[in-house]
């Protein structure tokens, strides 16, 4: 008795019968391959099919190398058909992966049911991927019940099949109570716990601000002998930085370094971040000097974060302190660095000292960000030194930069009398619109600013 073979069954079968030495990765696009053969009816199964279409390892490659996990189903079907052919665990595992990832959930559930009734002995490594497909397709619930099933199973989790769940769980904010309760049963369900539990429900607990749950967490280790690491500190301090108790948070990091944990540059960056939004820039600064001492070397990140807290709260003199020890601690300062002090600068009315930051920009290869021309110019208009603004004007244009509008506001009426605003009141107006961004060719407004000019020196020279 012959049986209906569909299209791409004409196609499988084929693939079937290949020799068993052709590589899995030739079947990549086997659809394509048969494409002209199609017309042709395959042979029907011969009663030596086990033989022909090999070994269960050979299905099992044959199905992993399958791009259309559809096409990959069929062949597992069509094996199943052959009389005592018995598929491998890797086929049930590699079929079921390939249908949860392409969103075949019942074609999915139907595998591994059939696991059970067939059965075979189920690793708790293919619940983890099946966890982690619902995980991925936001199905808290599938994935929690996936969990019991593995229990049906008699298949004990590990922690780290476990944790897979509890972060699942708690990705969705409705289901970290079913997380916490889920924890709390772990001993009575024999599952094993470590710290990498405890952070991943302490970290949830702090962005549900529930900072009360998270330090019982955090204590409830020590009592069960488990050694809480870096990240289990760290969760700890963000969350109360976050609800800004950052006084808190430095007795923690003390507390930290008298267990001899060593924090990492994170950590770092979170208290430093906290301490110079509330304002307490001694501290900081102290923080940033005993990082080192503490086996932690500052980076960029640590000293830009402090030289924007004194900029910040009008102490750029402070700032340039910082900048300047940056290289004796093995740090050389950015273009982060020197722009966020020279607008620190320029707010607080030092130009020269800012205009000296900028010099040493340019020495050290840095492209000046047009905001730095943009303050320096500004604050020379503001004070009267057109010289200097003209200056720094110069500079910008011969590093390439296009004057932004307001840089042009602010320093063509400065260069002229009154009157004479007034009369070339038109010629202004060309020039303000001209839009310059930072891509716009500079030569635009250049001939307007230049006939402005002319016709200015031009008015001097009939004056006098």
């Amino acid at each position: 008795m012959h049986r209906s073979f569909n299209p791409s069954s004409k196609v499988v079968f084929r693939l079937l019968l290949l020799p068993s030495k052709t590589s899995a990765a030739s079947f990549h696009s086997s659809s394509s391959a048969f494409q002209l053969h199609q017309h042709q009816e395959p042979p029907p199964p011969s009663s030596k099919s086990p033989t022909s279409i090999g070994s269960p390892a050979r299905i099992q490659k044959l199905i992993a190398s399958q791009t259309d996990p559809l096409v990959a189903k069929e062949i597992f079907d069509l094996a199943s058909r052959q009389s005592n052919f018995r598929h491998s665990y890797s086929s049930f595992h590699t079929l079921i992966c390939k249908l949860g990832r392409a969103h075949y959930f019942s074609l999915m559930d139907n595998l591994m049911r059939r696991l059970k009734s067939d059965g075979y002995s189920v690793t708790p490594g293919l619940f983890s991927d099946v966890i982690q497909i619902y995980g991925d397709a936001k199905m808290p619930d599938k994935a929690l019940k996936t969990f019991y099933t593995m229990l049906e199973f008699d298949c004990k989790p590990l922690a780290r099949h476990f944790n897979h769940l509890i972060q699942v769980l708690v990705s969705h904010r409705t289901y970290l109570r079913t997380a916490f309760h889920l924890f709390r049963d772990s001993g009575r369900l024999g599952i094993s716990t470590n710290t990498k539990t405890y952070n991943i429900l302490m970290r949830a607990f702090c962005f549900n601000d529930e900072l009360s749950i998270a330090y019982s967490l955090f204590n409830q280790m020590f009592k069960r002998d488990i050694v809480p690491d870096v990240e289990s500190y760290r969760i700890l301090m963000q969350g109360l930085c976050r609800k800004s108790q950052v006084t808190r948070a430095v007795d923690l990091l003390d507390d930290m370094l008298n267990k001899g944990f060593v924090p990492d540059t994170l950590t770092y960056t979170t208290l430093l971040n906290s301490l110079c939004r509330k304002k307490k820039l001694r501290e900081a600064y102290k923080l940033l000097c005993r990082m080192k001492v503490k086996g932690c070397n500052p980076d960029i990140v640590h000293y830009n974060t402090v030289i924007l807290g004194f900029c910040r709260e009008g102490r750029a003199l402070d700032a340039c302190k910082v900048l300047e020890d940056m290289p004796s601690n093995g740090c050389i300062p950015n273009l982060v660095s020197y722009r966020t002090l020279v607008g620190g600068l320029c707010n607080m009315g030092m130009l020269d000292e800012a205009k000296k930051y900028m010099y040493e920009m340019i020495s050290k290869g840095f492209s000046p960000h047009f905001s730095v021309f943009h303050a320096l110019v500004k604050g020379f208009c503001i004070v009267g030194k057109m010289e200097e603004a003209c200056e720094v004007l110069g500079e910008m244009l011969r590093h390439g930069e296009a004057p932004h509008t307001d840089t042009w506001v602010e320093i063509v009426p400065r260069i002229c009398d009154t009157d004479e605003i007034m009369r070339m009141g038109d010629v202004l107006g060309k020039i303000m619109k001209v839009e310059i961004k930072r891509d716009t060719r500079i030569v635009e407004a250049g001939p307007l600013l230049e006939e402005y000019m002319v016709r200015k020196t031009r008015h001097k020279s009939w004056k006098a």
